[in-house]
């Protein structure tokens, strides 16, 4: 199957991309910079210059193409204060993909994340969902588009991250992010009683699910990659902190801001979430390291 991956060259795509190609499929990746074609290739991918706000160069290179892992979004925008931008971005390139694939029964692989499961009292599943609302809950109207082209003869569906997807790959995600602040500041932090949970995958696992759901899953299917359905965040928390030789402490509500920065809001989250239909469904099994294994490597503590 000839693949377009959008995002191939960042963290998860740079996974995606050798899985798809061990499993003996052709991947075109869309590279919005040359450093971007650079690492694709280096890979074994073909690179396409492109960006998301290329619309008519995403229907062009998803016209090419034998089906679509979308992995791309603006995270330097979200990241920079403009969720909402970041957020019409994502919803414009996926109408442009529907354009482009209606009626083929193509696969779509979209992303979302495990937060749209969010339920109170028990661990979220494939079947919970969101409607779209403030925070990281605005991607709910991302995911039920994407989800929902399955009624223009797609075959869609939705691979929802867990909060922290870890591995060596995972440069710029929650968890250096909190490596990086416990370093700086001395402490590594937590709210409340630190109970709340956050579910977890290894990278190559996560990866390895995407080529399941292009290659198996059924049209306007919701899966999880889910390996760690809830670590208590203290426990995180508790393990950076004894790596780094720095306390593991409480930080009072007010001061939550100054400390974890745009991560504030997702801190203290209580999310935990199962992937028993998808294991079902696909028969995947995460095989790698679980999130506290991984923070036992050296790969998130090395500063070279």
């Amino acid at each position: 199957m000839r693949v377009l991956v959008t995002g191939g060259s960042g963290h998860i795509g740079s996974a995606v991309v050798p899985d798809l190609l061990s499993a003996g499929h052709e991947v075109v990746g869309l590279a919005r910079s040359e450093a971007a074609a650079t690492t694709l290739k280096a890979l074994g991918a073909e690179a396409r210059r492109g960006d998301l706000d290329d619309l008519d160069g995403l229907r062009a290179a998803a016209s090419d193409a034998d089906g679509v892992i979308h992995l791309a979004f603006k995270h330097d925008v979200m990241y920079a204060g403009d969720y909402a931008a970041a957020i019409e971005a994502d919803l414009a390139a996926l109408e442009a993909f529907g354009e482009a694939l209606a009626g083929t029964g193509k696969p779509f692989v979209g992303t979302s994340g495990t937060v749209m499961a969010a339920v109170a009292g028990r661990a979220g599943t494939e079947d919970d969902t969101l409607p779209p609302g403030p925070g990281l809950q605005a991607r709910a109207a991302c995911e039920n588009l994407a989800v929902g082209l399955a009624a223009r003869g797609i075959r869609s569906s939705v691979v929802r991250l867990p909060l922290t997807t870890h591995s060596a790959l995972d440069r710029g995600g929650f968890i250096p992010t909190l490596v990086a602040t416990a370093r700086t500041t001395g402490v590594s932090g937590y709210l409340g009683d630190g109970t709340n949970r956050w579910p977890a995958v290894h990278t190559l696992d996560a990866a390895r699910l995407y080529r399941l759901a292009l290659e198996q899953a059924p049209a306007g299917s919701r899966l999880h990659a889910v390996a760690d359905e809830g670590v208590p965040f203290r426990l995180i928390a508790e393990t950076i902190g004894r790596r780094l030789g720095v306390p593991a402490a409480v930080i009072p509500d007010d001061e939550a801001a100054a400390h974890f920065g745009f991560l504030a809001p997702v801190v203290g989250a209580d999310n935990p979430a199962t992937s028993a239909h998808t294991r079902a469904l696909l028969g995947w099994r995460p095989a790698h390291p679980d999130l506290i294994a991984d923070l036992g490597l050296d790969h998130y503590f090395s500063e070279s």
